[in-house]
């Protein structure tokens, strides 16, 4: 469902006209994340890290609805009840990715079982969508594992501005006896300011910590 906002008593309204109307403003927060528990109990369980990870993102973005916040097609700006995560798959065979997407579900075994499936079911499928039918509110998520980098930017133009976040994360290291993940986000300033993005990221991290 896609509630609407009411821009007369919204408490960021002129946030929001100003960050979309006067200054486009986005912006990108980097940050080593602590999975180190993540990381030891999917190890543990024989469970793949990717979607674990997933999930523990999109559990954090449908608690904030500033994080699923969009315009609908009469031009209205609202936000929906529940976000899925469109996020990409690597072809070994010859270097493309493809981006394909899972129904969120708030339970962890029955979103990491479909998952697994759709990664598997689409493993070889080439092209940049590689499943069809897409819902509209969705969360971008990319990884990039074959890097533990420091920093992550991005420019995103397109023909209406984007309100949903792009959420990127890298290969995570152990660093003493922690394994910590570098984490992106990009955020359209007309949304969320930089106490949204701080309780986003940490209410991610604590998912990662609590997740069984």
């Amino acid at each position: 469902m896609f509630h609407l906002i009411d821009q007369k008593t919204w408490p960021r309204r002129e946030h929001f006209a100003y960050y979309s109307e006067k200054i486009r403003t986005s912006y990108q927060v980097n940050y080593d994340m602590d999975v180190t528990t993540l990381v030891t109990e999917c190890k543990d369980r024989g469970l793949r890290f990717y979607p674990s990870m997933i999930f523990c993102i999109m559990k954090a973005v449908n608690h904030n609805p500033e994080f699923r916040m969009a315009i609908n097609e009469q031009g209205q700006l609202g936000y929906y009840d529940i976000c899925h995560p469109s996020y990409t798959i690597f072809h070994e065979d010859d270097h493309t990715f493809s981006d394909i997407w899972t129904t969120y579900s708030n339970y962890f075994p029955d979103f990491y079982h479909n998952a697994v499936e759709d990664m598997e079911t689409y493993k070889d499928k080439k092209g940049i969508k590689a499943k069809e039918n897409r819902p509209d509110a969705f969360t971008p998520i990319s990884c990039v594992p074959w890097l533990h980098y420091s920093g992550i930017s991005h420019d995103t133009p397109g023909p209406r501005q984007m309100y949903f976040p792009i959420i990127t994360f890298g290969k995570y290291e152990k660093k003493g006896e922690k394994f910590i993940l570098p984490f992106s986000l990009f955020v359209n300033h007309a949304v969320a300011d930089g106490y949204h993005t701080s309780k986003l990221i940490n209410e991610i991290e604590s998912h990662t910590a609590h997740l069984f």
